[in-house]
């Protein structure tokens, strides 16, 4: 899908400046192209081959200035690798990072704050001539009102919500003459009055939309009902884990506050909205048994796609911080270990072994994408087949879904090349401080 951070950041950058977005999804890195300066958006999963790419394009003269959510929690690491980095969010000190490339005196981190969302909508532009999925990624609000215990959003942006004006969301949409988008949002629902002022203005476009909820907002029959009459088709949903300690440890008790997950599942679905589910495994009282436990669930009820998880220690995370303190990570810093493979446990859990995790993992992933189970889930006349487009949507995404996960399973992090500069195997061991 689009990589909508370029098309915010093309917005801001001035008219005069030559722009050219590479994806590696789509086709390789141009490495000898003529270029005054390289931006890099770095996640964690893609932090080592981030690296690398930056690398070449130093030994060839050309500055690198890195951001995203990994550069914004180690600043120190990125700075390894790139002329500078911006921390936090962008917009702001975009036009400043690109002035200051243009006069040769890019500084070494540059921080963003908190930025108005109200201005210009995405420069899409950014994106012609490329392949990209026939669903535009729209951003209508930053932040999450909860802070789950593994996830970093809360750590990015602290208590900080914001909304752009939701005329301005609706024009974007309506420009962007598509039947279906994506509201990238981390949770929508972050101020229900606000997402009930947006999906209010969405019923008159007649479109249908994507989002990732919390399912709390089962418990409010309006509120679904609003989603469906705005078209809302599909939903990712965390549940995470079916056992109430696990929710407890990771902060999301209030996952079953209101609802059973049978009886929240049974109203969305109700409503014509397809599941995306999501779990993780490996917290302290996950067993070798959750993991059949969960895929019959994830079956019975049917989601359209769902994702199983080895629960993953990411730079930023409170999760990260305790599993450091506790002594049960396996790496120092797995992103850039080269002997690490996407998919693999990267700590001790408690009630099974790393392997364990890692294969059991997979071996879900797998079972809940064999062709007999996308059938058995397919049918579905509440959801999954209540209409024809519904119907297509499910089987072409666990399409995509088999192929993705037998093709990332295993894969490395980056190329076998040594990262350079060499004094990165110099940097401290993280600390709880280091990456808080």
């Amino acid at each position: 899908m689009e990589p909508l951070v370029f098309a915010i950041l093309a917005a801001r950058t001035p008219p005069e400046i030559q722009l050219e977005l590479v994806d590696e999804r789509l086709s390789p890195v141009p490495y000898d192209a003529p270029t005054d300066l390289v931006a890099i958006t770095v996640e964690t999963y893609n932090a080592r081959h981030s690296y690398q790419i930056a690398t070449r394009f130093r030994k060839r003269g050309v500055p690198v200035v890195m951001g995203g959510y990994h550069p914004t929690f180690l600043p120190d690491e990125a700075r390894q690798f790139a002329d500078a980095v911006v921390a936090g969010d962008a917009e702001d000190v975009w036009p400043q990072v690109v002035d200051d490339a243009r006069h040769g005196v890019l500084q070494p981190v540059y921080r963003g704050g908190f930025p108005s969302l109200e201005g210009p909508r995405p420069d899409r532009s950014i994106f012609r001539g490329l392949r990209y999925a026939p669903v535009p990624l729209v951003q209508y609000g930053r932040g999450c009102r909860y802070a789950c215990e593994f996830c970093s959003i809360r750590a990015f942006y602290g208590s900080n919500l914001r909304q752009r004006p939701v005329s301005e969301v609706v024009a974007e949409i309506e420009a962007l003459a598509r039947r279906h988008i994506f509201l990238v949002d981390d949770n929508i629902f972050v101020d229900v009055p606000r997402a009930e002022e947006l999906f209010r203005a969405l019923i008159p476009l007649k479109i249908r939309w994507s989002c990732q909820v919390s399912i709390d907002v089962a418990a409010d029959d309006g509120l679904l009902r609003l989603l469906q009459s705005s078209g809302c088709t599909t939903a990712v949903i965390g549940f995470e884990s079916l056992d109430a300690a696990n929710l407890r440890q990771m902060r999301k008790a209030w996952n079953l506050r209101d609802l059973d997950y049978a009886t929240a599942v049974r109203k969305f679905q109700d409503h014509g909205i397809m599941i995306y589910g999501s779990f993780v495994f490996g917290y302290d009282h996950d067993t070798v048994d959750s993991f059949d436990r969960c895929l019959e669930f994830a079956i019975r009820s049917k989601f359209y796609l769902a994702n199983f998880n080895p629960l993953t220690p990411m730079p930023g995370a409170a999760l990260h911080d305790r599993l450091l303190r506790e002594g049960r990570l396996l790496h120092d810093r797995w992103w850039l270990d080269p002997d690490y493979r996407y998919g693999q446990a990267t700590f001790r859990p408690r009630g099974m072994t790393p392997d364990e995790l890692t294969e059991g993992c997979f071996r879900v992933r797998r079972q809940f994408n064999h062709f007999a189970s996308i059938a058995r889930r397919a049918w579905d006349p509440r959801a999954n087949a209540r209409d024809p487009y519904r119907f297509l949507l499910h089987v072409a995404s666990n399409l995509v879904s088999r192929r993705e996960i037998m093709r990332k399973q295993g894969k490395p992090l980056g190329d076998p090349t040594p990262l350079e500069p060499a004094d990165v195997t110099a940097l401290p061991a993280l600390t709880e401080e280091a990456t808080g």
